[in-house]
């Protein structure tokens, strides 16, 4: 018996390319890379952590944790406490450097909390948002997202070496598609996007148009398009390689000059 598809009375549903901001990235970094992450199985293997990484992860997760707590506990004596319970202690060079990075994370986090009111709560935090085109189930996970009055606004954390400026905030593909999908989600328009670098407590913002917000969607899509064609996954070389988890991999990346997992914290 013939089916309802087979008959030509509905046509057959568009599989949707799923991805996240982070995974579209990637392949834009270097198709590369992008295949030793997301296609080849098993994967090969990556080379040590990166004590950047760690540091990140340290601070995301304590300033997570700050949330959690009852609003009269959001003290700055508490943070010691959560900074040690989250800590990741890879990459580093010795206990030496750790130390100094710890002390130095725990003041980026004194000083930023300073600025907060204790008693606002966001509307989420860590919290996974997503949305769906005619193309893409898009997924990603924000690390904050402030309730605003008429409009809620996505808040990234940084905690690189390099400070942010609102050319960054405007060309994040990612923060503009964790708007999209935060507005979607809760039903509440979401333009507002926000970098907070704590090293330096600087936050740089951009405030999209619907424009500007279809034209980030628009290139997701397209990327997306790219991946799905792509057959060779090129590497793309450059001083990026240095830094890349499967430089020992690749034939092009290998030759490129290794960095110890914590040059970037010291």
């Amino acid at each position: 018996m013939l089916g309802v598809e087979q008959l030509g009375l509905f046509a057959a549903p568009r599989r949707l390319f799923t991805c996240t901001p982070s995974k579209l990235g990637s392949y834009e970094d270097c198709p590369r890379r992008y295949r030793y992450t997301y296609v080849d199985r098993p994967a090969p293997p990556k080379g040590p952590p990166w004590a950047h990484n760690s540091l990140g992860a340290s601070v995301h997760t304590a300033l997570k944790n700050w949330y959690s707590l009852e609003p009269d506990r959001r003290r700055p004596e508490a943070l010691p406490t959560l900074l040690k319970a989250t800590w990741v202690r890879e990459g580093y060079r010795d206990e030496e450097q750790e130390l100094q990075v710890y002390r130095r994370a725990l003041a980026w986090l004194e000083s930023y909390i300073d600025g907060l009111d204790p008693t606002d709560e966001p509307v989420g935090v860590e919290r996974t948002v997503a949305a769906r085109t005619d193309t893409l189930a898009l997924s990603g996970r924000v690390d904050r997202i402030d309730d605003r009055g008429d409009e809620l606004v996505i808040v990234d954390y940084k905690t690189g070496r390099g400070g942010v400026s609102e050319d960054d905030a405007r060309g994040s593909r990612a923060l503009a598609l964790y708007a999209i999908a935060t507005a979607r989600v809760f039903r509440k328009p979401c333009r507002r996007v926000e970098l907070h670098h704590l090293p330096t407590g600087t936050v740089a913002a951009f405030d999209h148009t619907e424009a500007s917000l279809d034209r980030h969607l628009r290139r997701a899509e397209e990327t997306a398009a790219d991946i799905t064609a792509d057959t060779e996954f090129p590497a793309r070389v450059g001083p990026q390689c240095s830094w890349c988890d499967y430089r020992k991999t690749c034939p092009e990346g290998s030759s490129s000059t290794p960095r110890d997992p914590w040059t970037a914290v010291e």
